[in-house]
């Protein structure tokens, strides 16, 4: 197989999770580029009926199941049923809540881990059970708040919530590699989004300036990545935390 090959994704039948828009929805076009039909997991109905639309006339192979992550399980298999299968799963969905450690409640915080954590350990398991007759990906979206403390906005939760994502992405790569199951993340720095107002002048100074290529990214940079994890060119990857920060981590 040539090596561009390696990464296509033709025939392959992937669900992204919060895909309608930011960062997900970048990576639900990236995936179909690269040939998969993606169906995307969304709170708003009327958003992603927008996204779905908009990808369709694109000519990709895009649809939608519409539910919140946080109320139990069956949406993975919902979503699987209507590809009649499942190959990838990217657990694109976030909260993120930035308030003070002494301010913040004990709700704020369970919303917080009720989506970023345990929403994604139960849609992991969910899609495990249609991964397993033959093996597939599971790709997370950590965060470099993960390994860092970011600055100026508190953000605890959402921190402890990245980094419980990378060590169950670990974990979870160990317990299924017999499977034939890869699990990996992505682990993205500061991304033009509306859940990150990385373009506001007053957080420039340490959002900007401190990394050194000096910028931040735009949603669709995440995607050849998530590409790549989910084809056969990342066939010996997996329990990898993939930090795609422009450098802000290295200092």
């Amino acid at each position: 197989m040539a090596v561009l090959d390696t990464f296509s994704l033709a025939g392959k039948r992937a669900v992204v999770t919060g895909g309608s828009r930011g960062i997900g929805k970048a990576l639900t076009r990236g995936l179909a580029e690269a040939g998969a039909a993606v169906a995307i997991i969304s709170r708003d109905a009327q958003v992603a009926a927008h996204t779905v639309e908009e990808l369709r006339a694109e000519g990709h192979d895009v649809s939608a199941v519409t539910g919140d992550l946080t109320a139990g399980p069956g949406l993975i298999d919902a979503a699987a049923d209507a590809l009649g299968g499942l190959d990838v799963l990217v657990n694109n969905a976030g909260a993120c809540i930035h308030k003070p450690a002494l301010e913040a409640t004990d709700d704020e915080w369970d919303a917080v881990f009720d989506l970023n954590v345990k929403a994604l350990w139960r849609s992991s398991r969910e899609a495990a059970r249609h991964l397993t007759p033959g093996g597939g990906t599971i790709i997370n979206v950590g965060s470099m708040s993960g390994y860092i403390v970011n600055r100026p906005q508190p953000q605890a939760a959402y921190n402890a919530s990245k980094a419980a994502v990378h060590h169950l992405t670990k974990s979870l790569a160990a317990e299924w590699a017999p499977l034939g199951i890869r699990v990996n993340a992505l682990a993205p720095g500061y991304v033009n989004t509306e859940m990150a107002p990385v373009d506001r002048p007053e957080f420039r100074r340490y959002w900007i300036e401190d990394a050194p290529q000096q910028r931040y990214a735009r949603p669709e940079e995440m995607a050849p990545a998530t590409v790549f994890l989910a084809s056969e060119a990342s066939a010996f990857m997996t329990g990898s935390i993939l930090v795609i920060d422009g450098g802000y981590t290295v200092f």
